[in-house]
C-alpha cells in the first residue's frame, strides 16, 4: 500500500469515529433536552402547588380571626388581582 492510500484509510477511520461520536453526542443532547423539558415542568407544577398552598393558609388565617382595617385592604387588594388575571385569561381565550 502506497503512503497516500495508507493516509486515506486513516483519515476515512477517524472520519468514521468522529462521526460516531457525532451521533453519540446527539442522542446524549436530545435527552438532556429532554430532561430539562421534564424539569420545567416538574418545577412549573411545584411553583402552583406551592401558591395553592399559600392561598390556603391565608384562607385559613382568615377564617380564624376576625378582619382588621389593613386586613380587609389586603383582602381586597388579592381580590382584585385575582379579578384581573381571570379577566386578562378571559381576554386571551376570546383573542
Amino acid at each position: 500500500m502506497s503512503s497516500s492510500e495508507e493516509q486515506l484509510k486513516r483519515i476515512h477511520e477517524k472520519l468514521q469515529r468522529l462521526l460516531k461520536v457525532h451521533q453519540s453526542l446527539q442522542k446524549e443532547n436530545t435527552r438532556l433536552n429532554q430532561e430539562i423539558e421534564k424539569s420545567k415542568k416538574n418545577s412549573l407544577h411545584q411553583q402552583k402547588t406551592v401558591e395553592d398552598l399559600r392561598q390556603q393558609v391565608d384562607i385559613l388565617k382568615l377564617n380564624s380571626r376576625k378582619l382588621g382595617a389593613d386586613d380587609k385592604k389586603e383582602l381586597e387588594k388579592r381580590i382584585n388581582s385575582y379579578i384581573k388575571e381571570i379577566d386578562r385569561c378571559i381576554a386571551l381565550l376570546n383573542e
